[in-house]
């Protein structure tokens, strides 16, 4: 589908807009027609304010320019207005983790443009956290993941080139080091309208895709056009407790999903998959939030949500 105007919403720290006009314009080039207007964003403001002038600007395709940072504060205002306009993505950060899901070029900006001028779009899901901290608070969106805890950071956060390289062996690595790193967490839970329940956990994970760099799958059965977010709960103790997580993780739903047929990810008793549209989630004491790889501050409280349909990104996979 094409685009009479396209808003490209770059982040300045990522590159210079006249090093990225240069980069993109073979493929603007072959849309002679097309307008292409650009909204810097600012340390302020990562990008809620920029697709807000775009969308007034009469636009009709936004393109994130940037880190995951970037595309879920665009993606953010574009599905709390529910606008028409089509999400384009090109990646600059060192997660990318939506392009990744959606099969965008990375490390080449010029094929990304190409993707997002010449590809027809697909609607996906956006997850939303409604925080409550001890001073206020804030409703957030996530296009990839939400986490608690230690692990969640280190799980998001380990090494991108070890994770390039050896997959799913950078997060036993990360992993190790939780054995003696992580703090368990009190917290009661309740999805869906149920009873609440009382878990003690090292990490608690909610995504709306499941892979994350490095090809490593963590979410097995997410898929961000199903109307359901995927929560995974882990609750290691000790080391026998951390060996059957691995086990669940890499052999339960990994190994043995590649060479069978697809079927559900398979919990055990330190690993919990399971699919919802709402949860909420209370902590013993305020913890760290993470939305896409970006502390966003303690909390106390979140109330996850699921947004089906919310945005349309132009993607390969349309």
């Amino acid at each position: 589908m094409s685009a009479t105007h396209v808003g490209i919403v770059l982040n300045p720290s990522k590159t210079s807009r006249s090093e990225l006009e240069e980069e993109l314009a073979p493929a603007i080039a072959e849309h002679p027609e097309m307008q292409v207007s650009w909204f810097e964003t600012t340390v302020e403001d990562p990008g809620r304010g920029m697709a807000k002038d775009a969308l007034e600007a009469g636009v009709d395709l936004v393109i994130a320019a940037g880190g995951d940072g970037t595309v879920r504060a665009v993606a953010e205002y574009l599905a709390e207005v529910e606008s028409s306009a089509d999400l384009g993505i090109i990646p600059m950060g060192t997660g990318n983790l939506l392009a990744r899901n959606l099969e965008i070029p990375l490390n080449d900006a010029a094929k990304a443009m190409e993707t997002a001028l010449n590809c027809e779009a697909r609607s996906i899901d956006l997850g939303w956290a409604d925080i409550t901290r001890s001073d206020g608070s804030e409703k957030l969106a996530f296009t990839v993941m939400a986490g608690v805890g230690i692990d969640a950071h280190m799980i998001i956060e380990t090494a991108e080139g070890l994770k390039d390289k050896v997959g799913w062996l950078a997060y036993i690595e990360s992993l190790g080091r939780a054995l003696s790193a992580s703090e368990v967490i009190n917290m009661d839970l309740k999805v869906d309208g149920g009873k609440a329940s009382r878990e003690r956990a090292h990490t608690l994970i909610v995504g709306n895709c499941g892979m994350l760099q490095g090809g490593v799958t963590l979410l097995p059965d997410a898929d961000p056009a199903d109307g359901t977010l995927d929560m995974l709960v882990l609750r290691a103790d000790g080391v026998s407790g951390w060996l059957q997580t691995l086990r669940t993780m890499l052999w339960d739903n990994g190994i043995k999903r590649l060479f069978g047929r697809k079927r559900k990810a398979e919990s055990s008793g330190a690993v919990t998959n399971r699919q919802f549209t709402s949860a909420t989630l209370r902590l013993g004491k305020p913890r760290v939030l993470e939305l896409d790889g970006d502390e966003v501050g303690e909390c106390k409280r979140v109330n996850f949500s699921v947004q089906p349909a919310a945005v349309s990104v132009r993607s390969p996979q349309a």
